[in-house]
């Protein structure tokens, strides 16, 4: 079975790969503070909430997106599943559901998403890249269509405008209860990666498919399950964006999935598979988060925060290829 770290690596090797997005974060944050013009709100309790805050929605992702990669496989439908989990959930209130119905609704149309796709790509053994890839057209439209092109607003009354809601915008605490939520889940998918036999499993699917089913691991049962995993890990992650827009939107998240599959190869993922954890993939997207908060406060364009993130994905893509050759 794979671990996160090959075993047979020097101490050093591990550690780097064990301990690397946390000293990236460090680094990028030193990085941040040699700004006189960041410096002084960059390490106040608002803006870590601020950032935290931020953080949730790629961060629900990551971890779906996380055991999805391990197994070597993508997802490329978030955005579009994001976007049309928002749209039920905003119905729903709409309707007259309560906020649990909503929620439940929510999630359960992100599994049903990652359903299809486990279904098509461990059923009929076809490449996820492709099969993601048309799904996140046919959901992207489905979220239109079921709108009418067109954002639906949550109730003001509703309790689900509060998840990412800051109580107190000047300071740290309380965080919003979506932050916790994520921290909380993140724990749990950790340790079904780490002890369970089906993130075992995920990690035998990953290094190498064709011994895992020589050694009795039933590929399309695990993959199917994974998928449905990470799909309702998908839809939390529109429930989020729909309270913190309080509304459900079809236009959002175009282009969340390269923030996700990004931030879990910063976090030390290998699109190979068999390598990962979900603890480096939150690294990845507070490092991200931080990155776009430290450019925003130092007033640079948007684009330029594009080049720096996409630099950094092509880092990270090119480490893990130069672990890989070393550990080979």
């Amino acid at each position: 079975m794979a671990s996160t770290v090959a075993p047979h690596a020097p101490s050093w090797r591990r550690l780097l790969q064990t301990a690397g997005p946390l000293l990236g974060l460090v680094f990028v944050l030193g990085l941040l503070a040699l700004s006189e013009e960041a410096r002084p709100t960059l390490f106040t309790g608002r803006n870590a909430a601020i950032v935290l805050t931020q953080t949730v929605i790629v961060a629900l992702g990551s971890i779906g997106m996380t055991m999805i990669i391990v197994s070597g496989g993508i997802d490329l439908s978030v955005g579009a599943a994001v976007a049309f989990s928002s749209v039920v959930g905003a119905k729903m209130l709409t309707a007259g559901h309560n906020s649990w119905m909503a929620a439940a609704a929510v999630m359960g149309t992100g599994a049903l998403i990652g359903a299809a796709n486990g279904g098509l790509i461990a059923g009929m053994r076809l490449s996820p890249f492709i099969i993601t890839l048309g799904m996140m057209g046919v959901v992207r439209g489905g979220a239109k269509w079921i709108s009418g092109k067109q954002a639906v607003y949550n109730p003001e009354a509703s309790g689900l405008n509060s998840l990412m809601e800051r109580t107190n915008p000047q300071g740290f605490l309380p965080l919003p209860p979506g932050v916790w939520i994520t921290l909380g889940l993140a724990v749990i998918a950790s340790f079904i990666m780490r002890r369970s036999v089906f993130g075992r499993h995920v990690y035998a699917i990953g290094s190498s498919e064709p011994a895992a089913r020589l050694c009795g691991v039933r590929v399309q049962r695990v993959k199917l399950l994974l998928y449905t995993l990470a799909g309702a890990f998908f839809g939390l992650a529109g429930l989020m964006q729909q309270s913190r827009l309080t509304q459900g939107d079809p236009t959002v998240a175009v282009g969340l999935e390269l923030d996700i599959i990004a931030a879990v190869v910063i976090g030390g993922a290998s699109l190979n598979g068999g390598i990962g954890g979900i603890g480096g993939s939150l690294m990845g997207a507070l490092l991200m988060a931080v990155l776009r908060n430290g450019t925003n406060q130092l007033g640079w364009d948007s684009y330029i925060q594009e080049i720096i993130i996409g630099a950094v994905i092509v880092m990270a893509v090119g480490l893990d290829k130069w672990r890989q050759g070393r550990t080979h």
